[in-house]
């Protein structure tokens, strides 16, 4: 193989190495550069010399700054560059463009259960939410049982979940940032994969009131609600038969759902990074911005999130909303989120972890530019709060930490029915909830773990195929496992994550 570095724009002064077993030193790439070092696939190397102080750009955007004189051929990384200040949010002007609308994507469906809200599941589980962690056991027990002797009766039901998770109880339940976790819950069970049959365990003490967990205007007589105290239960047995009879009557419902032609307007596709290193900016996100605007373009929603990795690049994000009170909101979030790690004494450096930088990312400026990659092009038509339901369809930054479980956990609150993540360096990453395509950056990973990958964008890497190719070949694959016509890595082998909820509120 010929050796091989990418350059992403004409002013880029460092480039990628591309080969899976990275250069030599001694070897010569672009222009008769000489490689002053060996450089791992994936890494940066010195496309001029560089002084002190010197900027270092990619993506046609600054990185860092050198803190040393680095010669032309070595190798650019994380020790010798400097992180560079944060934008400012301030002083990042919003002016309106008319911007044409691009041309519709029309005639495409997939084959989804439809929901009396207007929303459409592109699985059918019965969901079983909790109000508080002390059930979590029980309830774990319960989905064991119901899998085993119900289930089989139920032929058009995928699966049960649980939700069960750490809040509830020890909490200061009308704390400002109380709201976050309470709403998420709430939102959870009102994803569209659970048909609107929503099944809640609670003990009968805790702060947090099943009641609460109800979509708005919803009479708890009405609602199936069970509490572990409740004085009829004589012990474990009853409870338990309590719970089986409760989820029997979900059962019977979801088992009526049948898969109708829904058009590719009811897709809510949630876009996720996880494990991600410097191809990812390259191949795997430009591909699922791709695949983005022809959702949008069909009518239907994307999410793309994880705060700490767009704030670097949130200057590029500010101009593409659709409107000043989008572009604040933008801003809003940001700041939001500079002050909650301003209280924990961190700071944005921390997200990038050894992983990242061991394929290639020096710095979180570097992620964050190749993060918002997967937003695509289309207009932000809004911003969700951590723990809300979208509102409008389109492209919708949703707020999120930039930990791979807690954004899962939120994108389910915001109505999504597919899942996208995309890693450079791999996971065994799942949901249960939701499909997950599970995307690779590099044909390395995708060939090493050719059970866990779902789809290689690696090839745009080396020139074989192009961004818009593999766009529409990703966009054919969500529609397809939408169907229920392809599954997915994670569902075939049964790997999914614990959902974890975003509780900036404290404990008491």
């Amino acid at each position: 193989m010929k050796n091989i570095v990418i350059k992403t724009t004409p002013s880029d002064n460092v480039a990628i190495v591309a080969n899976p077993l990275g250069l030599d030193r001694g070897a010569v790439v672009l222009d008769g550069i000489v490689l002053e070092e060996t450089i791992p696939m994936g890494h940066k190397v010195a496309l001029q010399s560089l002084q002190d102080g010197d900027e270092v750009i990619r993506y046609g955007q600054v990185i860092g700054y050198a803190n040393q004189r680095i010669q032309a051929g070595s190798w650019v990384n994380e020790r010798n560059i400097s992180l560079p200040q944060p934008p400012n949010l301030d002083a990042i002007p919003y002016v309106q463009k008319n911007v044409s609308k691009p041309e519709p994507v029309e005639g495409y469906t997939f084959q989804g259960y439809k929901n009396p809200d207007g929303s459409a599941g592109t699985k059918n589980v019965l969901g079983i939410t909790t109000s508080v962690q002390c059930v979590a056991g029980i309830t774990d027990f319960i989905c064991q049982k119901i899998k085993r002797e119900l289930l089989p009766r139920y032929p058009n039901v995928d699966d049960v979940v649980a939700f069960t998770h750490s809040y509830g109880c020890g909490i200061a339940i009308d704390a400002p940032g109380a709201i976050v976790p309470i709403r998420t819950i709430k939102h959870i069970a009102q994803n569209p994969n659970f048909g609107g049959e929503i099944m809640i365990i609670g003990l009968g003490c805790e702060k947090l009131r099943p009641e609460r967990l109800l979509p708005t205007g919803q009479n708890p007589a009405d609602s199936s609600i069970l509490y572990l105290q409740d004085e009829s239960f004589e012990g474990f047995g009853d409870m338990v038969e309590g719970i089986l009879q409760l989820a029997e009557k979900h059962l019977q419902k979801l088992n009526d759902r049948q898969r109708t032609t829904c058009p590719a307007a009811d897709l809510v596709v949630g876009m996720q990074c996880g494990g991600s290193d410097a191809f990812s900016g390259l191949t795997g996100n430009p591909v699922s911005g791709f695949a983005a605007d022809l959702i949008v373009r069909a009518g239907g929603t994307v999410f793309f999130s994880e705060v700490t990795e767009v704030r670097d690049a949130i200057h590029l994000l500010v101009p593409r909303a659709v409107d000043a009170t989008v572009a604040q909101a933008l801003k809003n979030e940001m700041a939001w989120y500079d002050t909650y790690l301003q209280q924990g004494m961190a700071d944005r450096s921390a997200n990038t972890t050894p992983g990242n930088k061991g394929g290639g990312l020096s710095n979180i400026v570097e992620k964050a530019l190749g993060s918002v990659a997967k937003s695509g092009t289309s207009p932000i038509v809004d911003v969700i709060s951590p723990g809300e339901k979208i509102r409008k369809k389109g492209l919708n930054f949703v707020a999120t930490p930039a930990s791979d479980f807690v954004c899962g956990t939120l994108q389910l609150a915001a109505g999504m029915n597919m899942h996208v993540f995309i890693t450079g360096r791999g996971t065994p990453y799942g949901l249960n909830m939701v499909p997950v395509i599970k995307v690779s950056s590099n044909s390395k990973l995708a060939n090493r773990w050719h059970d866990l990958i779902d789809f290689d964008a690696g090839p745009i890497a080396f020139g074989t195929k192009t961004i818009d190719e593999m766009g529409w070949e990703l966009f054919s694959l969500i529609l397809d496992v939408a169907s229920g016509n392809k599954q997915v890595a994670t569902d075939k082998l049964g790997l999914y994550n614990d959902l974890v909820l975003f509780n900036p509120g404290p404990l008491t």
